[in-house]
């Protein structure tokens, strides 16, 4: 964890601490420890947060999206189905911050705040997204709490808004493309008689994120290291447009027995890279 917490709402970036509880005794080169405070943005993180502390639900989305100075540029709008059913989103992850952000507000918006985000990502330390999130058992860990996440988040009145990849896009033989979907959206979806709506979120992050992210897979590195410049990716993708195209949604009823749910999982993600 790169956060502590300064009163019941306020969550601040602290290296410092972090290094001392994580390996006390030992010591870290200043330099190193400047570094890992520039690439997370820690003076810069900090100060929107504690400028935004009294914002939460789509006004802290809404601060943040100001904070990274992001445009948004919505396609096949019309595909948005009415306020009257449930429905499971999911979209392509290829940034890591700003993609979550803005499908959190143009959804948020549009069903009048009835949205839930399935994720397992340091946002769920933010007090201004706290709405968003399904809340889990603090004294347990999250991979084991994850299945009672799913069951609570398709079974409640919002919306849910779903990155099944679980991590942001990598770039293999020089395409930008999620890995593998997995099967839960579409297993669950069927479960709880949600249609899927597909997302296309136009985006990606830098050269030097999926080289990083190529060195780590090939060397055998199970720590995900990349995602440490996730927020440096957010900032290098500061002042720009991004383009979310939704298509229209897929009845749950067409998810039956012909395909296996890794399969259906599939498709829909390749209707997805289809709404490029």
């Amino acid at each position: 964890m790169l956060v502590r917490m300064v009163d019941d709402s306020l969550f601040l970036i602290d290296i410092d601490k972090v290094i001392r509880e994580k390996a006390p005794g030992k010591h870290f080169p200043r330099l190193l420890v400047s570094y890992l405070k520039r690439i997370v943005h820690q003076d810069e993180i900090n100060g929107f947060l504690r400028e935004n502390n009294d914002k939460v639900g789509i006004d802290f989305i809404d601060a943040a999206i100001h904070h990274l100075d992001a445009t948004i540029k919505i396609e096949g709008e019309e595909n948005l189905p009415g306020k009257d059913g449930l429905y499971t989103f999911v979209s392509n992850h290829p940034l890591g911050a700003q993609d979550g952000l803005i499908l959190g507000y143009v959804l948020g918006k549009h069903y009048d705040g009835k949205i839930k985000y399935l994720v397992n990502d340091l946002l769920m330390n933010l007090h201004g997204m706290s709405p968003f999130f399904i809340p889990i058992n603090k004294t347990g860990k999250q991979s084991k709490d994850f299945p009672r996440i799913v069951e609570t988040g398709f079974h409640s009145d919002n919306q849910l808004i779903m990155f099944p990849a679980g991590i942001c896009s990598r770039r293999h033989h020089g395409l930008i493309r999620d890995i593998e979907w997995k099967k839960t959206f579409i297993t669950k979806s069927i479960e709880t008689h949600r249609d899927i709506v597909p997302i296309h979120f136009d985006g990606r992050n830098s050269n030097f994120f999926y080289n990083l992210s190529n060195i780590c897979h090939f060397a055998g590195i199970k720590f995900n290291i990349a995602m440490i410049y996730l927020v440096d990716e957010a900032y290098k993708n500061r002042h720009k447009e991004f383009t979310i195209t939704i298509g229209k949604p897929i009845s749950w009823q067409t998810f039956d027995s012909s395909k296996a749910p890794l399969q259906w999982a599939a498709y829909v993600r390749d209707m997805v890279y289809k709404l490029e």
